[in-house]
């Protein structure tokens, strides 16, 4: 028969009391149990109100620190993964008959969220430091030009 597995709780108050300057014989009985670790070696499980006061700060945060075209570029990806979503389901509900059709639609909306993801990462400012010798506007310029690229063969995919 294999060993126990050691749980986490278990490994974790073999540590801690591994780590204590005190000596086992001086601990109390509950202190030097190996089933009740001590509560600074559990980690606190979060609750939904920390839950959410993080999301509010996070948005908080986003609404006051991004600019204004990159919340557009955001917008945009938010709409094609909807897009996404929609194509999916009605794959699923109604069927795939002409499945090129499908295939492509399904594709332009992954490519051009890609193709927006690489635009939003190339005109934030924050990482102008990583791509010195490109613009926004020649990201802008690069994403026009993919997109025009990606829906060129999409539609002679679906023929």
């Amino acid at each position: 028969m294999p060993p126990k597995r050691t749980t986490t709780r278990q490994a974790a108050a073999k540590v801690a009391a591994a780590s204590s300057s005190v000596s086992p014989a001086a601990q109390s009985p509950a202190v030097s149990s190996s089933s009740n670790p001590p509560s600074s070696a559990i980690p606190a499980v979060p609750t939904a109100a920390d839950t959410s006061a993080i999301v509010h700060q996070a948005w908080k945060s986003y609404v006051a620190d991004t600019p204004t075209k990159l919340k557009l570029v955001d917008t945009f990806m938010v709409f094609l993964v909807a897009v996404g979503l929609v194509q999916f389901v009605y794959c699923i509900l109604v069927g795939n008959y002409p499945f090129n059709a499908f295939l492509s639609g399904f594709s332009i909306t992954v490519g051009q969220f890609v193709l927006a993801a690489s635009l939003r990462i190339q005109a934030n400012p924050n990482n102008s430091s990583q791509f010195e010798k490109v613009t926004p506007e020649r990201a802008f310029a690069d994403f026009i030009f993919g997109s025009l690229v990606l829906h060129f063969f999409a539609y002679n995919f679906i023929n």
